[in-house]
């Protein structure tokens, strides 16, 4: 839609959360006081429990009656929420020009109600149909006992979340034909979770790509790294075509991979180049956690620690790091995995890959408080809020953390925050001892100065790439990597986080000259979920 075209923000009140499912926190912002209702007066008593099906019948019918009338207001007034709901459907006709509404309810299951929407969307003389399933849910409305629509915005679209509105005029940006660096056309309906990716592409560089703007039914996002999901074309712009670095093939891969594991997100990027080769999410927010999530990597980042311990001369591969049984850091207890037998006499590299958690523990009387954040920076290009990948990224985060989290930050618990997609940067320097900010889209596209690191030496890769290859073979990440030729390396982790009963699940390893990171949340052991999900990326070339 035109920039600064009319929207209806979905209700002046609600709770906001930031960046994703289990990625932020919850900003409440005002209370909404009152139930809605259906404007009768005079006293009635007040209601209990789940509503009955002659009341879930009665209310739906009433509000899908009102939002076909056009009656925004006395449609909202059945749900829980009426200025949120009143602000949306009325928006629905005045900015997405939305008419001759027809709503058709399924049979219900409970209190939910499924229900088909066919409707027409008409702008400057063009009109086309507009159809698609969604459903709701009748509640008990707390203060007023009378049974309401249960608000949020899936209600009006299944895609529609809080801040997003629907508008109907020229596209804010114009369409963009992305392709892959063979010149493989990449749609949304081919590699579906490219579709937060293509659309924060057009939102960036269709304005310079060449094209011409259309006109089209679309949903403005309340995210400001997230651009306009087209519903509707209208009338076709001219399209102007972005090149991106990702490989179709493994696109495709990591596509399929990630379809198996729910909440999962996986990056593969090429070491020489730092060109980002496929991301992929399989989430049920449609959150691209691949590059935007922010999580405890686990004993993925075990990777980093070793480094710091090697460049700062506590430790070598060959060098001492005991594994005991516990390790305690003031006042906090660390352990090993279930079953991991202690071995007072190990090397780092025996500790590397067995993942031993206490062994890294155990040097943090040995580290400084900033330690491990300096080698972050400073050697892996991590955490300074400078990436420019061309969409929107997280740079990850590894503060100087005092108290027990310095012990924790070795094992990527505490306070350190990773993506996928800084995971398989890092793992990328740890192969080739330079960091190349991984990009999307070629500088070339732009000119934008990418972020800078001074690396790793050639003593400290050589000592990362043997320990991780040992990994591979016959260390945590043996079963996963099992028949992978060439030249491999990988890192196992898990992270334990508060009110979850599983651990998520990492992954990290390379082949040849391709590297790749995954997250499972609540995937359990990084062998679990995330391993097999890096390996399908790893087989497909490199």
């Amino acid at each position: 839609m035109r920039k600064g075209a009319k929207a209806a923000v979905i209700g002046s009140v609600f709770a906001v959360m930031v960046g994703g499912a289990g990625y932020g926190a919850y900003n409440v912002v005002t209370a909404v006081s009152g139930d809605g209702g259906s404007g009768a007066s005079g006293p009635a008593p007040v209601k209990t429990g789940p509503p009955s099906s002659a009341e879930v019948k009665e209310t739906s019918r009433a509000f899908f009656a009102a939002w076909e009338q056009g009656d925004a207001a006395k449609a909202a007034a059945y749900t829980t929420y009426a200025t949120n709901a009143e602000a949306l459907l009325a928006g629905y006709r005045t900015d997405a020009h939305l008419t001759g509404v027809k709503i058709t309810p399924g049979a219900p299951t409970g209190a939910t109600v499924p229900f088909s929407v066919k409707a027409t969307v008409s702008y400057d003389g063009k009109s086309k149909p507009f159809s698609y399933d969604t459903e709701l849910t009748v509640v008990r409305g707390e203060t007023t006992g009378k049974a309401l629509v249960g608000w949020k915005p899936s209600v009006v679209h299944p895609d529609l979340k809080e801040g997003d509105t629907l508008v109907t005029g020229e596209s804010a940006n114009p369409a963009i034909e992305a392709v892959d660096r063979n010149n493989v056309v990449l749609t949304k309906e081919k590699y579906p979770s490219l579709g937060p990716i293509l659309d924060a592409l057009r939102d960036k560089y269709g304005d310079t790509a060449g094209g011409t703007p259309g006109v089209e039914l679309a949903i403005r996002h309340g995210s400001e790294e997230t651009g306009d999901t087209t519903l509707v074309t209208l009338a076709k712009g001219q399209a102007g075509k972005v090149r991106t670095t990702l490989s179709a093939t493994a696109q495709a891969a990591a596509e399929k991979a990630v379809d198996q594991y729910s909440e999962s997100s996986v990056v593969a990027v090429k070491p020489s180049t730092g060109e980002v080769l496929a991301v992929a999410n399989h989430r049920e927010d449609g959150f691209n956690a691949a590059f935007l999530g922010k999580l405890a990597p686990g004993s993925t980042m075990k990777i980093i620690s070793a480094a710091t311990l090697i460049d700062n001369g506590i430790t070598a591969m060959t060098g001492p790091a005991p594994c005991p049984d516990t390790a305690t850091w003031q006042s906090q207890t660390f352990h090993n995995l279930t079953g991991m037998t202690p071995q007072e006499n190990a090397t780092l590299s025996d500790s590397f890959s067995r993942s031993c958690n206490t062994a890294f523990v155990k040097y943090a009387d040995e580290v400084k408080v900033d330690s491990l954040t300096n080698e972050a920076q400073q050697r892996f290009g991590l955490g300074q809020d400078n990436w420019k990948t061309g969409i929107p990224s997280f740079d990850g985060s590894v503060p100087a953390s005092g108290g027990p989290d310095t012990a924790a930050n070795m094992i990527g618990q505490g306070q350190v925050q990773m993506s996928p997609l800084n995971m398989a940067s890092v793992t990328a320097t740890a192969m080739t001892g330079v960091f190349r900010q991984p990009v999307i889209v070629p500088r070339a596209l732009d000119d934008r100065e990418l972020a800078q690191a001074k690396g790793l030496s050639s003593g400290t890769v050589a000592q990362l790439r043997t320990m991780m290859n040992r990994t591979a073979v016959s260390g945590t990440a043996a079963r996963v990597m099992a028949g992978l030729g060439g030249s491999i390396g990988a890192k196992t982790g898990s992270a334990e986080v508060d009110g979850q009963t599983k651990s998520n699940s990492w992954f990290t390893g390379y082949r040849n000259d391709i590297a790749a990171a995954a997250m499972t949340q609540e995937g359990g052991h990084g062998g679990d979920a995330a391993g097999p999900i890096v390996a399908a990326v790893l087989r497909t070339g490199g």
